[in-house]
């Protein structure tokens, strides 16, 4: 799919990390970019020097999702691309000592409910709301209509200890990608995931130095954190190149996390 001034964008949580850069990158390629975040403040900030919009979406809550999409086609039209950067989760071991109480503990159905929700679930809620609208589109070359781009993790495939909620969420995203680019390829709709490792973003830069530095020589090469920018590069290359379709890509350096 070529990106013109005439391609609308819908990027979640474009206010920081790995959407930030993509929405800065479909802006820079011309396209006029929504941000969908919780933080208005950082969110409205970057869709100014973007001249995109801003709305206040929480991806949990479908009435908040549906309301965003209404407001951002409102603005500049359907959108034709979906970049879901989205997510939250929780921490924790199936079951692990209990420092504090003596024993042993269970990481929650609660917690674990909390990361499907936040991770599959959100991903499903987007993915589907932008896909209803991209049906009603006018078909462009090879009777394509819209993309989307799904974010799981190299946890989707070697989860650490203590990521069995997160970990398994972002598998889950993966399995979302096949059965749901065979839902829409009658529609001209493509669905694919990126598994990014270690990157760059406000979470990781604030452990400390010594465990980026570890972190970073774990990394085969280039040994460092991916740069979001670098995310932002496969985003469009995935739209650019309609003969992906049904992928989900690592993105990390050939990095392959271990138990711990």
């Amino acid at each position: 799919m070529d990106i013109t001034r005439d391609t609308a964008a819908v990027v979640t949580g474009g206010a920081s990390g790995l959407g930030e850069a993509s929405a800065r990158a479909l802006a820079a390629a011309g396209a006029r970019v929504t941000i969908f975040d919780l933080n208005a403040d950082k969110g409205a900030a970057i869709a100014a020097e973007i001249e995109g919009l801003f709305c206040k979406v929480n991806v949990t809550d479908e009435d908040s999702v549906v309301a965003g999409f209404e407001a951002a086609r409102a603005t500049h039209g359907q959108e034709r691309i979906l970049v879901h950067c989205a997510q939250t989760s929780r921490g924790g071991k199936t079951v692990g000592r209990d420092r504090e109480n003596g024993g042993f503990k269970r990481f929650s159905t609660v917690d674990y409910e909390y990361s499907i929700l936040g991770i599959l679930v959100a991903s499903y809620r987007l993915a589907s709301l932008s896909a209803l609208g991209m049906a009603g589109l006018e078909p462009l070359e090879d009777g394509e209509r819209g993309v989307i781009t799904l974010t799981a993790s190299a946890a989707a495939q070697d989860a650490q200890v203590g990521q069995v909620g997160y970990g398994s969420g972002k598998a889950g995203v993966n399995g979302l990608v096949l059965p749901m680019a065979r839902d829409l390829m009658e529609l001209g709709i493509r669905v694919n995931s990126i598994m990014p490792g270690i990157f760059a973003t406000p979470p990781m830069l604030g452990v400390p130095a010594k465990v980026l530095d570890v972190l970073s020589a774990s990394v085969p090469f280039p040994k460092r954190p991916g740069k979001p920018s670098e995310f932002g590069s496969l985003v469009l290359e995935l739209i650019r190149n309609s003969y992906f379709n049904a992928q989900a890509l690592r993105l990390d350096g050939g990095l392959r996390m271990p138990p711990r």
